[in-house]
Order: C-alpha cells, then structure tokens, then sequence
C-alpha cells in the first residue's frame, strides 16, 4: 500500500491497550484496499470510554481481539502516548466527526455503498440526505440502532439480510459502546461486507441531533466538557467517573507489575 509505512502498522501499547498511529489518509488507504481487493477488515477506535469498557467487559475485548485496524479517537491518549515516548502526532486522533465528510467523500467518489446501522429513528435518515447534498452520488443505505440486538432475533437476522441485500462495501455501526462492538461480534462472519467501522455517534452530528464541539476544543482537551454540557444524563458516567476507574486500574497493575519483579528475599 504506497504512502503507508511499517511504522504506522505497528501497534503501540496506550493504557494497556494496543493502537496504531493512523491518520485520516492512512485510513482511507487502508479501506480503498479492502475493498479493491475484496477483503474484510474491521477497523476499530479507542478513546478513554473504550478502554474503560475493555478492562471491564469481556465482548469489548473480544471485538478489539478480531479487529484489524485500531486507530486513536481520543486527544488524552495522543498526549498519554507522547509521554511515554511513542512517535505520536496531533494527526493521528481522528474522530468520526472529523472523517466522516473525507470517508463519505470518498466513498462517493469511488461508487462504494455504505450502509449505516445505528442511531434513533428517523436521524440516520436525516443525517444519510446531509451527506448526500454535501457529496453527491454518495450511496448509503440506513436502519436505525433500536431494534432487538440478542442473536438469532427475527430483527437481527432481517437487519443483516437487509445489510446484505444492499451489499454495502462499508457498515457504519453507530449503536454507542458496547452495544455496537457486541452486535458486531457475534454477527460479523454472517455480514457480507469490506469494511466494518465502529462509528459511534457519527450520523448524530452530521444530523445535528447532537451538536459538535467546536474543533479549537480538542487542542485543549475540552470537548469531554461541551459533550458533557449537551448530554449530561447519557454522560456524566463516561466523564466524571470513568477516568478515575482507569486510573485506579493502572494504578492496580504497575504495583504487581512492581511487585512481581521484586527478587524474593532470602
């Protein structure tokens, strides 16, 4: 893949979690070439709510174990990274809010067909007509993320019929974390499709059902406070209470890390 070194395949250790340093090119390069070459990746994120939920709950690390990709979505991470003397940059954070508008652009630009899973009736729909008026001849499929997710479900088994029937080159899971990394796992070897992207809140804000933090905020690692400010109910676990969880749990893990390498006394 030209334009793409070893480097940048390489997976780093942040908060006990691996990553890689992928930028926005990097990672269209990556899906332009499962897609021409007809292979199925599944490229995944962390930021701080995902590594919480991945010490926690066994699916998360189930999904992160399977995917091939695992880029940065997260400034404290980048800044993490950096102190611990990994070859980081400001370009290697990318969120969806961010690469949404290049993916889509694209997508259309290529004829690929997306298809996104996620979100509350009716914004899919709405945010999938924004991307089509900004980047025309973008072909993307919606269902919304409220349906009966358990395995072997009647609406499970018609959403993947239906993602097939469609035979989307991308699947955008937008059903928030766990559910859509749970979804994902127990029905990716079932899904017809190149790429599938833990998407999050993607379509929310090109919909405007949820607003943007201004981007000047993630240089100064303020978006958690105007995420906060929009959601509070939905996120002031994530924000206030979250961070101290991980910080207690590798806290926890370089004592016996320390204490394991301890020589025993005679």
């Amino acid at each position: 893949m030209p334009g793409i070194t070893s480097l940048q395949f390489q997976r780093f250790q942040i908060l006990d979690v691996d990553v890689q340093a992928l930028s926005i090119s990097d990672l269209n390069s990556l899906i332009e070439h499962a897609i021409t070459n007809n292979r199925k990746i599944v490229v995944a994120n962390h930021n701080l709510h995902s590594i919480y939920l991945y010490h926690s709950n066994t699916t998360m690390r189930a999904f992160y174990d399977r995917a091939d990709y695992i880029h940065i979505d997260g400034v404290p991470l980048i800044l993490w990274g950096r102190l611990c003397g990994l070859p980081l940059r400001q370009e290697h954070r990318v969120t969806y809010v961010d690469w949404i508008g290049p993916l889509s652009e694209m997508a259309a630009k290529q004829g690929w067909r997306v298809f996104y899973l996620g979100s509350r009736p009716g914004v899919a729909e709405q945010g999938a007509e924004v991307l089509m008026s900004r980047y025309p001849g973008l072909k993307i499929e919606t269902a919304h993320g409220y349906f009966d997710m358990t395995t072997g479900s009647s609406e499970s088994t018609n959403i993947v019929a239906r993602i097939n029937a469609f035979q989307p080159h991308m699947l955008i899971l937008g059903m928030g974390m766990p559910r859509q990394e749970s979804w994902a796992l127990h029905h990716l070897d079932q899904l017809s499709v190149n790429v599938v992207l833990n998407g999050g809140a993607a379509i929310d804000y090109v919909a405007g059902a949820v607003p943007t933090p201004p981007r000047w905020a993630s240089r100064y690692c303020l978006e958690w406070g105007f995420r906060l400010c929009a959601e509070p109910s939905r996120l002031w676990r994530r924000y206030l209470l979250e961070p101290w969880a991980i910080a207690g749990f590798l806290v926890a893990h370089k004592f016996a890390a320390r204490k394991s390498s301890t020589p025993a006394s005679s």
